[in-house]
């Protein structure tokens, strides 16, 4: 459990629950201030119920030494001794203590986005006539011959890196490069192979030990899907007139655009309203259905925000009754506690994240002002949501990481560095292990830097590294995370990761790394803490002690040795 307080505010919380109802008594257990954020103060503590149904209240003793009880009416001066335990906060059995249940496989494993047209050509015979050179700069029209069977022929690479879940952003037939305007969500797009190549990439994956997600394309469909053409054909007649969010006026008008779209301005993408029960039981067919077919792992989830709750429910439902630990994530680019209530999403991808990292390996925060938003980000959802939270650097919707940090090799590696040793499943996109640049989209989207003498190795290193030492701790997905040194003077700035923590297992074994970067232009020592075992940098390879010295944009990420 958690209790926000107003920083400074409280000097001790105490739980007084009963977890039998109308039995048993009631009984205390205290909450620790675990963290603060500059604003509020975090106070938490795990309790261990022997039923679903919890009834609690909470103790406050503040700073000036009153004593006063947080009910669900409000503030009282004496513990309440009501019937029935009324007043007090109900934890029923509709909120079952396992509610996320999320897959066991989450936790240690690190994502690759992959944008195929822009990763590898594997099979140049399904290449359209116009595809261009690899390598050239991509425009929003430009193809480059990418398909899944070169994915399939770089798994090893893959391997090599250390990641176990690949996401593909659309693969299902589209006439564009990124296929985010679906023609048909039952089959691969030719360009990029067949179902059946689908499938066998997926077996090929899991052989290895990687999930594979796809990307779901829900909020709208593409403008040469069977439904909209029937519309645009014919008008009011046509059966699925209300599969559409909004048609203006008869007969449809690509040119005036008189419906409604994705983001209101893309003619191609008409808006789908997922409230339709028809529209939406075909649409959470297509997501078992690529389950049982091609056996997928998951599905990503474009512009979640922007689809109705209940086509969500039920796309949960449909997709875990066809496999239980399909991982499910939606695409969400700020606070998005409404999807993560146990009921529609495992995870979001966690742009807030990202923004505070890019604000601060630029200079437009201050250390202190990114341990303490990235302190509150900690502690943006429910606990449970936690290890599998998608954090992330950069996508094919944003400028690569590097290039947003002025093109700098360093500052780019410490950006992997703070990704990779995060808690949550992080995510790399495709080209970030090597250094690739790009600018917004779609320069973003240029084609993955195969040749070695053009690889950034000093960033590749870190990302092999930490990857491969992540899915060797698949705790860092939910351990604990304590800020050591935040010193604004020096741009010193150092963390300490642990097993424990209220998602730690029974009996799980002790284990610590310790991260410390230099976002400065001076070499600066760094104290670690009282640690006396032996340690190691990974990045360095090196034997250290809980003293090192970082070179300006320097970082080490310290095991025992």
């Amino acid at each position: 459990m958690r209790l926000f307080a107003e920083k400074g505010d409280l000097a001790e919380v105490r739980c007084h629950y009963a977890d039998k109802y109308e039995t048993g008594g009631e009984l205390v257990l205290p909450l620790a201030r675990e963290a603060s954020d500059g604003i509020l103060d975090y106070w938490t503590a795990v309790l261990s119920m022997s039923t679903s149904r919890l009834r609690y209240i909470f103790e406050l003793r503040f700073a000036s030494g009153e004593t006063r009880f947080l009910t669900e009416y409000g503030f009282v001066d004496a513990a309440p001794r009501w019937k029935h335990y009324a007043g007090y906060f109900f934890y029923p059995y509709d909120l079952p203590v396992d509610r996320f249940a999320m897959p066991s496989w989450v936790a240690g494993t690190t994502f690759y986005l992959v944008f195929p047209d822009r990763f590898a050509n594997g099979d140049r015979s399904n290449d359209p006539a116009w595809v261009r050179p690899w390598g050239e700069a991509p425009t929003n029209d430009s193809f480059f011959g990418g398909d899944i069977a070169g994915i399939r022929q770089r798994l090893g690479w893959l391997s090599d890196l250390g990641v176990s879940g690949l996401y593909l952003t659309p693969v299902f037939a589209s006439p564009s490069n990124h296929k985010y305007d679906p023609e048909d969500y039952e089959r691969v797009d030719p360009g990029l192979g067949t179902n059946d190549d689908l499938a066998a990439l997926v077996r090929d994956a899991h052989a290895r030990g990687m999930r594979v997600v796809l990307d779901g394309v829900f909020n709208h469909s593409g403008d040469r899907w069977f439904a909209f053409r029937d519309v645009r054909e014919r008008g009011e007649a046509s059966p699925y007139r209300d599969w559409f969010f909004r048609i203006d006026s008869f007969p449809v008008d690509v040119d005036a655009v008189n419906y409604e779209t994705f983001a209101n301005r893309a003619r191609s993408h008409p808006k789908l309203n997922t409230a339709n029960p028809e529209l939406r039981d075909y649409l959470v067919g297509i997501g078992e259905r690529w389950i049982r077919e091609a056996d997928i792992d998951g599905w990503r989830l474009d512009v979640a925000n922007e689809v109705d709750h209940r086509f969500w429910r039920a796309f949960r439902d449909r997709v875990k009754a066809a496999k239980p630990d399909a991982f499910i994530v939606g695409e969400a680019w700020h606070d998005a506690i409404r999807w993560l209530d146990g009921a529609q999403f495992d995870s979001v991808m966690h742009y807030p994240w990202r923004d505070a990292v890019i604000r601060y390996l630029t200079g437009q925060t201050a250390t202190s002002g990114f341990a303490q938003r990235t302190t509150a980000i900690r502690h943006m959802y429910d606990a449970a949501a936690t290890p599998g939270l998608m954090h992330l650097l950069g996508s094919h919707d944003t400028a690569r990481i590097r290039s947003e940090l002025g093109g700098s090799a360093d500052r780019a590696r410490q950006a992997a560095v703070l990704l990779l040793t995060a808690t949550g499943a992080p995510l790399v996109c495709y080209g970030d292990e090597v250094g690739l640049e790009g600018g917004e989209d779609p320069d973003s989207r240029r084609c993955m830097e195969w040749d070695r003498a053009k690889q950034e190795l000093h960033i590749l290193h870190a990302y092999r590294t930490l990857i491969h030492a992540r899915r060797s701790r698949p705790w860092l997905a939910w351990g604990a995370f304590d800020d050591i040194v935040v010193d604004d003077e020096r741009h010193v700035y150092a963390y300490r990761r642990t097993s424990t923590g209220p998602l730690a297992p029974d009996g799980a074994r002790y284990d610590v790394m310790y991260v410390a970067l230099n976002t400065g232009t001076f070499p600066s020592e760094v104290c670690l803490g009282e640690e006396t075992a032996p340690l190691v940098d990974l990045l360095s390879g090196k034997p250290a002690t809980s003293r090192i010295m970082l070179d300006p944009a320097g970082a080490a990420v310290l095991v025992p040795a």
